[in-house]
C-alpha cells in the first residue's frame, strides 16, 4: 500500500499578501509561493493548496498559520497559530544562532526584533503611520511607475542620498515628488526611499 507523503507547511497570512512553505522530514523546502492577496484570503490559500496538489500528488500537511490576518482564519478553520514574532524568533534561533536583530517590514507595521539566547526577543513596532511599512514602498513604487522589485534593483546603481521624511507617508511622498520635480536621478530617489525606511 502506498504511503501518503507527510509536509510540514507554513502559511503566513499579512495584511496584503499570503505566503506557503512546504519542508519535508529533513526539513527541505519542496514548496513555496508568494502572492498578493487582495483582501481574498480564503481564495489565495485554495490557489496555493491547488498547486501543491498539482506539484506533490496526494499528500498530507502538518499546517501551521500566522501573520496579521491569520488568527480569524485560524479559528474559523480549526488550524494552529503561531505569532508572527514568535514564528520568526525560533527559526533565527534554529537557522541563524548569531543573528542579534531581525527586522519584518510587513504591509501596515514594520517590527524591529532584538534577540538574546538567554531572554524571550524584546519587539518594537511602528503603528503611528504607513512610513517604514511595505505599503509605503509600493506606494514610491507606483510613483516611479515601477514594481517594489524594480525599485531595489534601481536603487543598488545610486550616487546620493536625499532626506525623506521617515515618519510620515504622505510627508514622505510629497519629499519624493518635489525630487522629480528637481529632476533628481530615479536611481538616487530609489535609494533615499529605502534610506527613510531604515530611519
Amino acid at each position: 500500500m502506498k504511503q501518503t507523503k507527510v509536509y510540514r507547511a507554513g502559511l503566513d497570512i499579512g495584511s496584503t499578501t499570503a505566503k506557503i512553505v512546504l519542508l519535508d522530514h529533513n526539513g527541505t523546502l519542496v514548496f513555496s509561493d508568494y502572492q498578493r492577496h487582495h483582501a481574498k484570503i480564503f481564495e489565495t490559500a485554495k490557489l496555493f493548496l491547488k498547486d501543491i496538489l498539482d506539484q506533490e500528488g496526494d499528500c498530507s500537511l502538518d499546517l501551521k498559520l500566522t501573520g496579521s490576518a491569520a488568527l480569524g482564519t485560524s479559528k474559523k478553520m480549526d488550524l494552529p497559530f503561531v505569532q508572527e514574532v514568535i514564528a520568526t524568533n525560533v527559526v533565527i534561533k534554529k537557522k541563524h544562532p548569531t543573528v542579534r536583530t531581525a527586522l519584518d517590514i510587513g504591509g501596515e507595521d514594520s517590527k524591529i526584533i532584538f534577540l538574546n539566547q538567554e531572554k524571550p526577543p524584546d519587539i518594537r513596532m511602528n503603528g503611528s503611520c504607513a512610513g517604514g511599512t511595505g505599503s509605503f514602498i509600493d506606494q514610491m513604487a507606483t510613483l516611479l511607475n515601477i514594481t517594489p522589485f524594480q525599485l531595489n534593483d534601481l536603487a543598488e546603481s545610486h550616487k546620493t542620498i536625499y532626506p525623506v521624511a521617515s515618519r510620515c507617508g504622505v510627508f514622505a511622498k510629497t519629499d519624493v515628488q518635489n525630487m522629480f520635480s528637481r529632476n533628481i536621478p530615479a536611481s538616487d530617489i530609489a535609494a533615499s526611499i529605502f534610506h527613510a525606511v531604515a530611519v
